[in-house]
């Protein structure tokens, strides 16, 4: 993963609970990395180990910091590195969501060695949408998927609910979220 993802997890901890904790967290995961270079590759593996330290020293489970890294993500990371772009992608959540697959193309021309997830939408709806998620990562970041999802809210300003149907984890060859937003919320899953 890139630099700025791991900048980004610094960030949120040290926002949320102060730098001396983000040190105990480095510390904890074996990083020495004085500072993540965003435009520099880092093995993945460096990444999961900052979310492991983060679980223990946080004592949060791992599920609940990748939900709101992904948060964080959206708000503090990638609205402030590509605006327009996400801009460009979408006036609403569902349209946002339905152009992800574009999205995901244009950063890689920013970032050349990025290995990006892909998305598709199924069974679109007025307020709600299937977002399937194909990685080749190691399963285990669908919480970070559906805290990307509840910060795309954030940004437009859209209520949202989001509800794993599929978890790769369980046998699934990709993971498939339940998306909904407006008034959908409070429709059953």
């Amino acid at each position: 993963m890139y630099g700025l993802v791991n900048k980004a997890v610094e960030g949120m901890v040290c926002t949320a609970h102060g730098e001396a904790t983000w040190l105990r967290i480095k510390a904890a995961a074996g990083v020495d990395v004085e500072g993540f270079v965003s435009n520099q590759p880092y093995p993945d593996e460096m990444t999961y180990r900052l979310v492991a330290a983060a679980s223990e020293i946080l004592n949060a489970p791992a599920e609940d910091i990748l939900r709101s890294f992904g948060e964080y993500w959206v708000m503090h990371t990638a609205l402030p590195a590509y605006g327009p772009l996400m801009r460009a992608s979408g006036s609403t959540l569902k349209e946002f969501l339905l152009h992800l697959p574009h999205f995901h193309t244009r950063v890689q021309t920013i970032y050349p060695e990025l290995v990006p997830p892909s998305f598709s939408c199924s069974d679109v709806g007025e307020s709600q949408l299937d977002l399937h998620y194909r990685t080749p990562r190691p399963a285990g970041l669908e919480p970070f998927v559906e805290g990307l999802v509840m910060g795309l809210g954030r940004m437009f300003e859209t209520p949202v609910k989001v509800h794993v149907l599929e978890h790769r984890g369980d046998g699934a060859d990709h993971s498939v979220f339940r998306v909904r937003w407006g008034p959908a919320i409070g429709d059953p899953a």
